[in-house]
């Protein structure tokens, strides 16, 4: 049996805009996914997080299914907009009040609650005054963290900053394919930065605590040895990972991705004092892995004209790697978990790792064996992860809940649960009690 350590923690994740609804109520104001979701054309299915999983109201009974699985953590994230509606200024106590009621139901259950600050939804306000490329919303996450931070902080052990601030900036500023939609490359590097820098200040404003943070770095392997193709891996590996970690754990950005984004940006915005607040010491990083990239140098990754994701690299192709693919059209493959977990041991001075998401969207309803061998094969490469010696302290399994997929709408179930949007009924798939029995025996 591939067992883990007994104290090895087995959880679940969700995020606010995702699952919460209540879009209006108790004075939440409106965030970037709000005004984007409502913009016809944004969101496959036209629909918003407006209702989604109405866990809001019905959060009792979403913990009470979470004890049932025997889960002995929940990630979930604080939605800015409902503890500071404007992004700055007055915390709204209506707000807070979900968090400790939400906690406090948590731990009832003996359940261990690791709330995100950061889940993608920016206050509306703050990106009408420039969003993550102005510098101003660094500080501002400050001040919402330490208010959340002081709410909590007799609850809550495990803080984590941002979640894929990847996404955020590339997705949001760069493509526009995530809010608030903009296609400005260099707004988006902007954006890298003062997120991390968000970051560093967010961690000072929580001192005492756990702090950590979720990156979603790209497995990226070159197609062939040729030097084009290597070169291409090492774009990609530049933007999508080194990009984040590099500030985060050597307190400097890449030398040569500096040099791939000079014709985008000379990195003026960053000010002297910068990178030491970004490096302060991480108590764990977090790991969101889903699939693997194999890339080639042979050509444009996205129509002429149209900015890609990975600014910079507008020569590099991703190759299909002939596996088995989910819904979303990802690619499976396990082994990039485990040498993804092992690079960043190796390379950087991680003392604490945790996957913090990981899971697979698949056309079910609640007999779903595709995603439970899909969990089976991670879960595996997680334990062969701990026997090369990575520092791996937890999983917990995307998604709790079907729920509202970003731009996919409705149209994408990752949950262990299946949700009926019609009538918010809740049932466990086969995959939630296989989950449930991996916890109580603590391993496959």
């Amino acid at each position: 049996m591939n067992t883990f350590d007994p104290g090895f923690l087995w959880g679940a994740a969700t995020s606010s805009y995702q699952i919460e609804g209540a879009a209006d109520e108790d004075g939440r104001g409106p965030s970037i996914w709000d005004v984007f979701a409502a913009r016809p054309g944004n969101v496959l299915d036209g629909s918003t997080g407006d209702v989604a999983c109405d866990h809001y109201h019905r959060y009792r009974d979403d913990v009470a299914l979470m004890a049932g699985l025997g889960l002995r953590a929940y990630r979930f994230s604080v939605a800015w907009p409902r503890v500071q509606p404007r992004g700055s200024g007055a915390v709204d106590q209506r707000g807070l009040d979900f968090y400790r009621r939400l906690v406090d139901e948590l731990l009832s259950r003996g359940i261990q609650p690791w709330p995100t600050l950061y889940h993608w939804d920016l206050p509306q306000p703050l990106e009408d005054a420039g969003g993550w490329p102005a510098r101003d919303t660094a500080p501002r996450f400050a001040d919402y963290a330490a208010a959340v931070h002081d709410a909590l902080a007799d609850r809550v052990t495990n803080w984590t900053t941002l979640n894929e601030p990847w996404c955020s900036a590339f997705l949001g500023y760069a493509t526009g394919e995530h809010a608030p939609g903009r296609r400005e490359p260099a707004a988006a590097i902007r954006a890298v930065h003062h997120l991390l820098l968000g970051h560093g200040m967010a961690a000072s404003a929580m001192s005492g605590s756990r702090v950590g943070i979720t990156l979603n770095p790209t497995q990226a392997s070159p197609a062939t040895g040729s030097a084009e193709d290597l070169d291409a891996a090492r774009r990609i590996d530049g933007v999508a990972n080194r990009i984040f970690l590099d500030p985060l754990f050597r307190a400097a950005y890449p030398a040569d991705v500096v040099e791939d984004l000079a014709g985008v940006t000379g990195f003026e915005h960053v000010r002297d004092g910068d990178l030491k607040v970004i490096a302060a010491p991480l108590d764990f990083l977090g790991v969101n892995y889903y699939t693997p990239a194999i890339v080639s140098g042979g050509g444009p990754a996205h129509p002429p004209g149209k900015p890609g994701a990975y600014v910079g690299s507008e020569t590099v192709r991703f190759v299909d790697g002939g596996r088995p693919r989910t819904t979303m059209g990802w690619e499976v493959d396990e082994r990039g978990l485990s040498d993804l977990l092992v690079r960043l041991a190796r390379d950087y001075p991680v003392t604490e790792l945790h996957v913090t998401e990981n899971g697979a969207a698949y056309d079910d309803e609640v007999h779903d064996a595709d995603r439970i061998a899909y969990l089976d094969g991670h879960l595996r490469a997680c334990h062969d992860a701990v026997a090369r010696g990575v520092p791996l302290r937890g999983y917990f399994a995307w998604s709790l809940l079907d729920n509202f997929e970003w731009a996919y709408g409705y149209t994408q179930r990752f949950g262990l649960v299946h949700v009926d949007f019609a009538t918010q009924r809740r049932t466990p798939k086969d995959s939630a009690r296989w989950y449930a029995e991996v916890i109580r025996r603590g391993g496959l």
